[in-house]
């Protein structure tokens, strides 16, 4: 495990990367929404094949080669990545007209149709298109990816979760998820940094248009950060738990031949945090002190907390808003505090020191 932190900036070790064309990404030379733009301006101009050319693409790019590797259509809302699927589709299963889950796929939009008014080229985009299970895809309808709680919501002939796991209900609205009541849907772990990097992908793409669009609740109605508080955190947090697999890799260059354009996310990862470090929430209550975490470079489970001023409390909270660690009164070493026992994760680090506060978000690989 290793920590790494600033106060506003997290970083993390991906390991698979795509290839881009040699020099496709120059111009991009930036740091936050100047970024976003010059990244907006190279991949703006994608030729759009249409909502119906998907029909023919996604036997080229959605083909299950990562996990049963049968031929069959890869499907994030009901592929069982650790055993077997709960049932297939082939090629020939796309359709307009289900009964229930398992009878067919057809085209989710990751960003709602609606949000856009169903206007190209957003609509073919096949960066946000992908084959679903067309009943499950119609249990997500338009609502927005969140945290689902215990409170799952009911639909006629659909058990919730489904039969992958993926779910709907309340967003938690605690931890990273603060801030949102509504309901959201959530998919499975193993595809949830696919998700946050198309929308990462999305509003980028379309930042000339987005401010412009219906409201929806992901979207804050600006231009430039676009993801609205909480999404930001929980979206940042699944592309961090989730990074870039050779299944997004691949995809990428299919829809790269496909429509000319690439989704940078995929690409260079590390881009997110360069663009949206600034914006991730950051809770501070006037503090009137100051404090550094760092890494122990000989114990990777262990972490320190460098105060100026005495603290009085220390908690570790998980993204769901599980206190994992609280320590009152902690001992220390010329006011240098130690963390034990850290287990892999994304968390916040709540200091509190004569009733101020500070929570910092840190990531433990």
């Amino acid at each position: 495990m290793k920590l790494t932190i600033t106060f506003l900036f997290i970083f993390s070790t991906f390991v698979a990367f795509a290839q881009p064309p040699a020099g496709y990404y120059n111009s991009a030379t930036g740091t936050g929404f100047t970024l976003k733009t010059q990244l907006y301006n190279i991949i703006k101009d994608h030729n759009d094949q249409g909502y119906n050319a998907i029909d023919d693409f996604f036997p080229i790019a959605d083909i299950d080669n990562y996990y049963e590797d049968d031929n069959t259509i890869l499907d994030i809302y009901s592929e069982n990545p650790n055993g077997t699927d709960p049932y297939n589709f082939f090629a020939s299963d796309e359709c307009g007209n289900y009964n229930g889950e398992g009878d067919c796929f057809n085209k989710e939009h990751v960003i709602p149709q609606s949000v856009f008014s169903s206007n190209t080229p957003m609509r073919g985009d096949a960066h946000h298109l992908l084959p679903t299970d067309g009943r499950v895809n119609g249990f997500r309808g338009s609502y927005p990816y969140g945290i689902v709680g215990s409170n799952l919501i009911s639909q006629s002939g659909i058990s919730n979760p489904t039969q992958n796991g993926s779910k709907a209900g309340n967003n938690i609205n605690t931890g990273i998820a603060a801030g949102f009541s509504g309901i959201v849907f959530e998919p499975i772990d193993e595809f949830k940094g696919d998700i946050a990097r198309i929308h990462f992908y999305f509003v980028t793409r379309y930042e000339n248009l987005v401010s412009n669009w219906s409201s929806y609740a992901m979207f804050d109605g600006s231009s430039n950060k676009v993801i609205a508080d909480p999404f930001l955190d929980i979206l940042y947090s699944w592309h961090v738990n989730d990074p870039v697999s050779q299944k997004e890799i691949d995809r990428n260059n299919d829809v790269f031949e496909h429509q000319g354009n690439r989704n940078p996310f995929v690409d260079n990862p590390q881009w997110v945090q360069a663009i949206w470090g600034n914006s991730l929430s950051v809770t501070q209550s006037n503090t009137q002190f100051n404090f550094i975490v760092y890494p122990n470079p000989s114990n990777s489970n262990r972490i320190h907390i460098q105060s100026e001023a005495i603290l009085d409390e220390i908690q570790l909270i998980t993204i769901n808003g599980q206190v994992m660690q609280q320590i009152q009164n902690p001992d220390h070493q010329n006011n240098t505090y130690t963390i034990e026992n850290l287990s892999s994760g994304f968390y916040f680090l709540k200091i509190i020191s004569d009733n101020q506060s500070v929570t910092k978000k840190v990531i433990i690989n």
